[in-house]
C-alpha cells in the first residue's frame, strides 16, 4: 500500500510540474511564433472584420495574443508592456492614436522586437526611426477621391436630388475620429473632387459621427430637425455613420414613396451591402478588411521569425515601408466584388 502511494504521489508531482511547464510556454504547437496584436476597439464595425481576418489567416501558423484597447491608449500601451513581458515574437499594433506611435516603437526598439503597424499610420517620421517597423493598410486620399466619384457620377445621373433647383448640392458630411488620417483624407478628398468635376457644393453641416452608428443617427435626427428637406446629399467617412444616417431618415419617413435622400459610405461593410441591395446606399468604398488582415499576419509571421517581411508573399512595400490594400468604388452593379472579400 505504501509503494502504490508513493507511485500515485509521483505521477501528481510529475504531472503537475508538466501542466506548470506548459503553462509558461509562450509558443503554440510546438514552436509556432508568438504574436501579440491589440486592436483599438473590438467593437468597431470595420476593425471587428480585419480582427477576424487575423484569426482565419493565422490559423495553425501561430500564437494570437489578442487585446482589446478599448479606445484607450494609455490601456494600449500597458497591453504593448505585458505582451512584451511575455515574450511575444512581434507586435501588430492598431492604434489608439497615431501620434502614440513614436512611444510604442520605443518599447519595441528596446527589445530589438519587430513591430507591424496596421489600419492606423504612424507618421513618416516615426517609421523611419525603427529599421523593424513596418505599415499595412491604405492611401487615405484615395478613399476620399473614390467617394467623390461616386457621388459626382450619383449626383449627375438624378437632376431631381437638386430639390430647390438651385444647381448647387446642399449636403452633410458626417467625419469620423477628428485627427485620424483616414477621416481628414476622406472630407477634404470627397468634396474636392466633386467639385473638380464641375459640381457647385454647399456645406450644410459637418461634424463628427466618430465612425458610430448611434452618435451618427443622433446627428441625422438634430440636422433633419434643422434643415429638414435642404439636405440634398449626405457623405459618410463610413459605413457604420452611414447606417445611422439611413435609421434616422427611415424614422423620418424617407425611402418611401417619394421621399430619397442619397448617401454614400465608406467600407463596403455586410451591413452595407445589404442597403445597397435595398436601395437606400448609393454605393461605399471597399476598405478590404480581408487582404489588410491577411497582409498583417503575413508580415507579423515573417518578422517574428527573423525572415524579410516580404518573403513568400505577394505584398509589396512603398518608400514608407508600407503595405498599401487599394480601394474598390462598390455600386449594386459590382457589389459581388465586395461579397467576395467576406466569403459571401
Amino acid at each position: 500500500m505504501k509503494k502504490l502511494l508513493s507511485l500515485i504521489l509521483v505521477v501528481v508531482l510529475v504531472g503537475g510540474l508538466m501542466i506548470g511547464c506548459s503553462s509558461t510556454d509562450t509558443s503554440a504547437g510546438g514552436g509556432q511564433p508568438s504574436v501579440g496584436v491589440t486592436i483599438y476597439k473590438f467593437d468597431d464595425n470595420f476593425m471587428s472584420f480585419v480582427r477576424r481576418a487575423i484569426e482565419t489567416n493565422a490559423e495553425g501558423k501561430a500564437e494570437l495574443v489578442l487585446n482589446d484597447s478599448q479606445n484607450d491608449q494609455a490601456k494600449q500601451n500597458e497591453q504593448i508592456e505585458m505582451m512584451i513581458s511575455k515574450g511575444v515574437n512581434s507586435l501588430a499594433v492598431n492604434l489608439v492614436d497615431p501620434q502614440a506611435a513614436s512611444t510604442i516603437i520605443a518599447k519595441a526598439k528596446k527589445e530589438d522586437l519587430p513591430v507591424v503597424f496596421f489600419n492606423k499610420e504612424p507618421s513618416a517620421e516615426d517609421m523611419a526611426s525603427y529599421d523593424k517597423a513596418w505599415y499595412v493598410g491604405t492611401t487615405s486620399s484615395e478613399s476620399g477621391i473614390i467617394q467623390g466619384e461616386l457621388i459626382a457620377e450619383s449626383w449627375e445621373a438624378h437632376p431631381e436630388w437638386d430639390k430647390n433647383g438651385d444647381g448647387k448640392m446642399q449636403y452633410v458630411l458626417l467625419k469620423g475620429e477628428p485627427g485620424h488620417p483616414d477621416a481628414e483624407a476622406r472630407t477634404t478628398f470627397s468634396v474636392q473632387t466633386v467639385v473638380e468635376k464641375g459640381i457647385e457644393v454647399e456645406e450644410l453641416e459637418l461634424q463628427t459621427g466618430m465612425w458610430d452608428t448611434v452618435k451618427a443617427k443622433e446627428l441625422m435626427d438634430a440636422w433633419i430637425a434643422k434643415h429638414g428637406d435642404a439636405i440634398e446629399y449626405v457623405i459618410c467617412n463610413n459605413d457604420a455613420m452611414a447606417l445611422g444616417a439611413i435609421s434616422s431618415l427611415q424614422s423620418e419617413g424617407y425611402f418611401t414613396g417619394d421621399m430619397y435622400m442619397p448617401i454614400v459610405g465608406v467600407d463596403a461593410i455586410p451591413d452595407a451591402l445589404v442597403k445597397i441591395e435595398e436601395g437606400t446606399l448609393v454605393g461605399s468604398v471597399l476598405n478590404d478588411a480581408a487582404n489588410q488582415g491577411k497582409a498583417t499576419v503575413d508580415l507579423a509571421l515573417n518578422v517574428a521569425a527573423g525572415k524579410d517581411p516580404l518573403e513568400g508573399t505577394d505584398w509589396t512595400l512603398d518608400d514608407t515601408k508600407a503595405v498599401r490594400v487599394p480601394y474598390v468604388a462598390i455600386k449594386l452593379d459590382n457589389i459581388q466584388v465586395a461579397k467576395d472579400c467576406y466569403g459571401e
